[in-house]
């Protein structure tokens, strides 16, 4: 198989990650195989429970593995920023590998009042991103990863309804929601480029895979086995964020995803974006209404 798969990753011993929505899906599946590899892995989830859970099944194929719960919902700025200056008092953070997310879900508010979908797939994200930067920025090589998906393509982010009091449509806020976490990760590597930042921003996405992404799918649910045979497995659909999270040649900026199919299964390599992700004036306008929403700024000025 041509590209980069889990057998690809290198050993992570001495390293600490942090995996956001790591309890299911394809984050259980990159933090099993980085613990696996011997890192340090914190479990960023809503429900320590789960996390627990997800951690005991782990162990059951890496005895020794080195895990930790971090208390985290990013429908709750105020959850984010807890997060934040818990994984601040570790020793070391060399990658906060992002990727929880919620899909296709009723409309609903985030605890600051957000639009869900903006709120945790991206606000949420940007938040926790910034405020772990200067702690990444302590250690050379370290990395954000940013999860989008092909959903993107279709995004056409609602500059004058970004909360949705006007109007919802379910997958098009998703689309739109993704489409935000491409031109974040590629405006934050160009600033931490253009501020001499030893971090790097790197986006991945998984295909289409079958996880739990799917409960709010509707009708659509009944094909996700069908996913599991014909496309890509959360486990296989985790390959592109660990090249992403561990790949010794992985771009600053880059953006991975699986190579056959349309991107829609296979082993990990370089992906392709659409011309509104490579815009750099949306990003940088996407730049500043995130830290107005947010109320955190990671003191990074435009490239």
């Amino acid at each position: 198989m041509s590209g980069f798969t889990a057998a690809d990753v290198p050993d992570q011993s001495g390293k600490t990650f942090i995996v956001t929505g790591a309890n299911t899906g394809i984050g259980f599946e990159a933090a099993k195989v980085l613990a696996e590899k011997g890192a340090r892995v914190l479990l960023g989830c809503r429900d320590e429970g789960k996390a627990l859970a997800a951690m005991s099944a782990i162990r059951e194929t890496a005895p020794n593995a080195n895990l930790a719960f971090l208390p985290l919902d990013q429908a709750d700025l105020a959850s984010v920023r807890r997060a934040a200056e818990l994984a601040a008092q570790e020793p070391r953070l060399d990658v906060l590998l992002n990727n929880a997310g919620v899909m296709f879900p009723p409309l609903t508010r985030t605890k600051q009042g957000f639009e869900l979908q903006f709120g945790v797939n991206h606000l949420g994200t940007f938040a926790l991103t910034s405020l772990l930067l200067p702690k990444l920025a302590e250690t050379a090589g370290s990395r954000v990863v940013v999860t989008a998906s092909l959903a993107h393509n279709r995004g056409n982010i609602q500059w004058d309804d970004l909360d949705a009091e006007r109007g919802y449509n379910r997958t098009q806020r998703y689309s739109d929601s993704k489409l935000a976490n491409m031109l974040h990760f590629a405006e934050l590597d160009r600033r931490l480029r253009a501020a001499g930042s030893p971090v790097t921003a790197i986006g991945c996405h998984p295909g289409v895979a079958a996880t739990e992404l799917m409960r709010h799918a509707g009708p659509f649910r009944v094909f996700t086995p069908l996913f599991g045979m014909l496309l890509n497995t959360a486990a296989q659909g985790a390959w592109p964020a660990l090249e992403a999270a561990t790949a010794a040649d992985a771009e600053p900026g880059g953006y991975y995803g699986p190579q056959s199919m349309g991107e829609m299964r296979g082993a990990s390599g370089k992906a392709r974006r659409t011309k509104a992700a490579s815009d750099p004036e949306l990003a940088r306008r996407l730049w500043d209404v995130s830290v107005a929403k947010t109320g955190i700024d990671p003191g990074l000025p435009p490239a």
